[in-house]
């Protein structure tokens, strides 16, 4: 039997044509997607929020140690931010997300400018900060979801004295991630007319005595600013405002309603709902949408 050379040709060329991009989809299935999370090292993989964010995966179809693999980096004692994340980066991750202050963010975008990464900024603005160009149109490699806990603050010291109305002293109690926040509970306090206590908790944290601090100086409670320090405490903070008598405001509703009793109020944002929102922004990155074209998100409060 003759066989003619361009026809065999033909046929081989067309038959590898169909057969390519049903291997690609065929790789596509079977391909194990690598998801890096930079936190800032005070909350834990079990915190709620990063649960939030593992479980809005799996109802996308995404499960780790089968489709997928989550790799979890916290500073350790010692270690610098940009050493996590460069370690982070050394992994070929194919989607970042960054979590909490800015920190973690700096050191993201300095260590990668191609690798997506899908931001949760808390308590400061990365359009400010020039990290992204604007909410419609980001740019770059970056995106995601922030907070203006900034300007929540003077809300949260209004509320807190509309239930405190004779009072003439309220205490902020902040850390170095909220240092911006202090100086807008400044403002507020200044016209509401009242003094404003300010006791700075710095490492290695003792709550007790700053709360000891504020009894002394007379407050009659006491605000709590928005700090991923302070979220890791809650608990123990609300257990010490009651211990010391000490109505509390706190930044997020999780620092608010207490089964410890007292007075505990909660004006801010549902964190689990922004990791669940990053969940989606990273399946829409792992589905081919590039960062530059998914507009940031800014959230609201709830009290």
């Amino acid at each position: 039997m003759t066989v003619n050379p361009i026809a065999w040709s033909l046929a081989l060329v067309l038959t590898l044509g169909l057969a390519a991009p049903l291997a690609v989809k065929a790789q596509q299935a079977g391909k194990v997607w690598r998801i890096g999370v930079l936190g800032s090292g005070v909350n834990p993989r079990s915190a709620p929020f990063y649960a939030a964010f593992e479980q809005r995966l799996r109802d996308l179809g995404y499960v780790d140690g089968q489709n997928i693999t989550i790799d979890f980096r916290f500073p350790s004692a010692g270690q610098s931010m940009s050493e996590v994340a460069a370690d982070l980066i050394q992994r070929h991750p194919d989607v970042l997300l960054v979590a909490g202050p800015e920190a973690p963010l700096k050191a993201a975008s300095r260590a990668t400018k191609k690798i997506p990464i899908v931001m949760v900024a808390l308590n400061y603005d990365p359009i400010a900060l020039g990290y992204v160009a604007s909410l419609s149109k980001p740019g770059g490699n970056i995106t995601g979801l922030f907070t203006r806990s900034p300007e929540l603050t003077a809300k949260q010291l209004e509320v807190l004295r509309e239930a405190l109305p004779r009072a003439t002293t309220i205490a902020v109690l902040w850390e170095a991630h909220a240092a911006d926040q202090v100086r807008v509970a400044e403002v507020a306090a200044a016209s509401l007319g009242i003094k404003l206590q300010k006791v700075e908790v710095r490492p290695p944290y003792d709550f007790e005595a700053a709360f000891a601090r504020v009894k002394r100086g007379g407050a009659a409670g006491v605000l709590i600013v928005g700090s991923p320090v302070f979220f890791r405490e809650q608990t123990r903070i609300a257990a010490l405002a009651l211990k010391h008598g000490l109505p509390s405001m706190g930044s997020l509703p999780l620092m608010g309603p207490s089964s410890l009793g007292g007075l505990t109020m909660g004006f801010g944002f549902t964190l689990s709902e922004m990791f669940r929102r990053a969940a989606d922004y990273a399946d829409k990155i792992l589905k081919g949408t590039r960062p530059a074209d998914l507009p940031w998100s800014s959230r609201r409060s709830s009290s």
